[in-house]
């Protein structure tokens, strides 16, 4: 399960792609590009990831609230968005071998 405040990145340097998956039953994945200047909120509870796709490095700040944690079913929102996580941000976030 996924729990916590709201999080917040402000990207200072490079490109970040983010992304979150909405609440149960939907578990719809929600993705942008962050480039610098660019600010983006995750939402409460939500389970989110973030990577590196420019050629160079990434300096972000981060913020994180946590007034009302809520939950959320991790593996639902994980394997289970619409549209799907790309495989390779599940092999390199759960350090797997892509041919399993």
């Amino acid at each position: 399960m996924e729990n916590g405040g709201t999080r917040e990145r402000i990207v200072l340097e490079g490109s970040l792609e983010v992304g979150f998956v909405t609440s149960n039953p939907e578990n719809r994945l929600i993705t942008k590009v962050l480039e610098k200047g660019d600010v983006f909120v995750f939402p409460i509870g939500l389970v989110h990831y973030q990577r590196n796709v420019g050629n160079g490095n990434v300096i972000a700040i981060a913020a994180l609230s946590s007034q009302n944690p809520g939950v959320i079913t991790f593996g639902n929102a994980v394997f289970g968005s619409t549209p799907e996580i790309p495989n390779d941000i599940l092999v390199k976030a759960f350090q797997l071998d892509k041919n399993v």
